[in-house]
């Protein structure tokens, strides 16, 4: 005989406890548990699924009062005069040694500890027969980030202008810039460049040859550049006036780039 349903009635049962007890304490650690842990993983690592990142940094900068000079005369083809604080450069040049007044000051602008500016002005005495057609001049620098990881090499900023007409003085203003061929690493101790841009020991002359230290420093993966898209070229140099060399250089904040880790 087939049995028929006459009636259901659902039964429903509550669980209630008061804020301090056990379940309760219970069910707040495990809403904390699901939504905190995978909150704090994200802001450890700056994102999910990045395989490379940026950051924002004011490098430590400070200038090396190191200075290598070529000066380009036009008063006879092949004509030059060169000065540099490396003794075993200025041995070599003999007859083309020509010592020029120097003065540099590095200030901290917004006074935070780090240098921002580098006011550097170079003085070359010249005989009223010489006129100069251009300049190549290399300074070097401490360089130095810490955000990340500890970054530390010698860098250079390398000058080079050339005019037809004879110059009295150069006025240069602009930055030191970072470029990186390579993202840095996220952390540790970096100084594989924390080596002398030019081997002012060396008694060599080819150690000196501009085009072996540019090439030797375009080789690294990180380096400084100085960005100046219109160097000023002033005329009119007095007889027995000096060729000046001006140069405002700028340490801006940087864009670093370095792997997810």
């Amino acid at each position: 005989m087939a049995l028929y349903e006459l009636f259901a009635h659902p039964v429903e049962r509550g669980y209630r406890a008061g804020l301090c007890s056990k379940a309760a304490l219970f069910l707040l650690l495990a809403a904390a548990l699901t939504y905190i842990p995978p909150l704090l993983v994200a802001f450890r690592s700056h994102g999910f699924w990045l395989k490379r990142s940026s950051y924002e940094e004011q490098p430590t900068v400070r200038f090396q009062h190191q200075v290598l000079l070529v000066a380009l005369l036009g008063s006879e083809p092949g004509g030059f005069l060169a000065w540099s604080t490396f003794p075993a450069f200025n041995r070599l040049q003999e007859g083309h040694l020509r010592v020029p007044l120097v003065s540099a000051r590095e200030e901290d602008r917004n006074q935070d500890g780090k240098m921002d500016v580098l006011r550097f002005e170079l003085e070359l005495p010249l005989q009223p027969t010489e006129q100069v057609l251009g300049v190549q001049l290399i300074l070097t620098f401490s360089y130095q980030l810490h955000r990340m990881s500890t970054f530390v090499m010698q860098s250079m900023a390398f000058l080079q202008s050339s005019f037809a007409v004879p110059g009295s003085q150069l006025y240069v203003n602009g930055d030191l810039r970072l470029q990186q061929k390579q993202p840095l690493s996220c952390g540790g101790l970096d100084v594989r460049y924390n080596v002398s841009v030019i081997n002012g020991t060396s008694p060599f002359a080819s150690d000196y040859d501009l085009t072996r230290i540019v090439a030797a420093y375009q080789e690294r993966n990180v380096t400084t550049i100085l960005t100046d898209p219109s160097p000023i070229w002033l005329v009119g140099r007095a007889a027995e006036a000096p060729f000046v060399v001006n140069a405002v250089i700028r340490y801006p904040v940087e864009v670093i780039s370095y792997p997810f880790c």
